[in-house]
This record gives structure tokens, C-alpha cells and sequence, in this order.
């Protein structure tokens, strides 16, 4: 079994939006870490709103002034990604109540399936503890205003998929 370095952290989701909660757990992690990978990820219960591809180039450029932050994609179990990486280390937010039931299931799972893999929560801050990727496309969805949750290229993004999404249902007599 290759070793595993606790020097990295690896940080996924969907990220479908990436938001400014996630995007404050990413930069905190990288004062934490020497190295974190971005894992954007399926999740096989969601529609998603944009292609991963489209979810990486998002994250690819709201990272770039974290100069120890990479982004990846991958698909399949997030311990296999965790290990193809080399890192040792999965970190995740924490909103609410809810999610600490959640990634507390998640992560003794994660463990069951790879002793050596450790999770590390970070609180969100409090702005941020209500934001959801969700709620957001729900808001986009309706055109309510993102600018307090969104860096402006991935608003402008969502916008845009949200505003062909209205288009595409009014076309198709929805």
C-alpha cells in the first residue's frame, strides 16, 4: 500500500455552484496544508446544473490566488480519489446540525472503507452557514440576487445557465 501524505488535504463536492462558503473552507484549508485538491465529484441523486467540466473551470479560476490549491475532477468513491492523490487528509465544511449528522455518517464510512484517511471539519463562518449550492440555483432559477454569495464569474455563470434554463421550459411550452 502506497503511503499517504497528512501534508495534503483533499476538499470535494459537486460544487455546483462553487460559492463563497466553499471557496472559505477551500482558502482556509490552504493556510492548513502544504497542498489541496478541489475534488469535483458526481452525485448520482442530483441534476446537476453544470457539466463537471464546467464546474472545474469555474473552480480553476476562483482558486488561482491560492497558489497550493489544484482542481480535479473524478468520478466513483471520493476514498479512491482521497488515495490516488496521496493525501491522507479529506476536509469538509460544516453548516448545521444536519451536516454534522451527515459527514459524521460520511466519515465513519470513509473510515470503515480506509483506516488511514482522517476527516477534519471546519465550521463555516456565520454568513455562510445558511448557503447551499441548492438554495442557490433556486434563487438563480427565480432571478433573485446572488452577488452576496457568488465571486462574480461563477454568478454571471449561473445566471447565464439559469436564464437558458427559463428559456429552454417557455420553449418547450413548460
Amino acid at each position: 500500500m502506497p503511503k499517504l501524505d497528512q501534508r495534503i488535504a483533499v476538499c470535494t463536492g459537486t460544487f455546483d455552484p462553487v460559492h463563497l462558503g466553499h471557496l472559505d473552507i477551500i482558502s482556509r484549508g490552504s493556510t492548513l496544508f502544504d497542498s489541496v485538491v478541489v475534488g469535483v465529484g458526481p452525485n448520482p441523486e442530483k441534476q446537476h446544473f453544470f457539466t463537471a467540466a464546467e464546474r472545474v473551470a469555474l473552480l480553476e479560476e476562483v482558486v488561482r490566488p491560492y497558489p497550493n490549491v489544484s482542481v480535479q475532477s473524478f468520478e466513483g468513491l471520493a476514498v479512491n480519489f482521497v488515495r490516488s492523490v496521496g493525501a491522507r487528509i479529506m476536509l469538509r465544511g460544516l453548516r448545521t446540525l444536519s451536516d454534522m449528522e451527515y459527514e459524521f455518517s460520511m466519515s465513519l464510512m470513509n473510515l470503515t472503507l480506509d483506516p488511514r484517511l482522517e476527516t477534519i471539519f471546519l465550521m463555516a463562518k456565520e454568513e455562510y452557514s445558511h448557503v447551499s449550492s441548492t438554495l442557490l440555483r433556486q434563487v438563480a432559477e427565480f432571478g433573485g440576487d446572488l452577488s452576496k454569495f457568488l465571486p462574480p464569474s461563477v454568478r454571471i455563470a449561473l445566471e447565464r445557465r439559469a436564464s437558458e434554463r427559463r428559456e429552454k421550459r417557455n420553449d418547450d411550452g413548460s
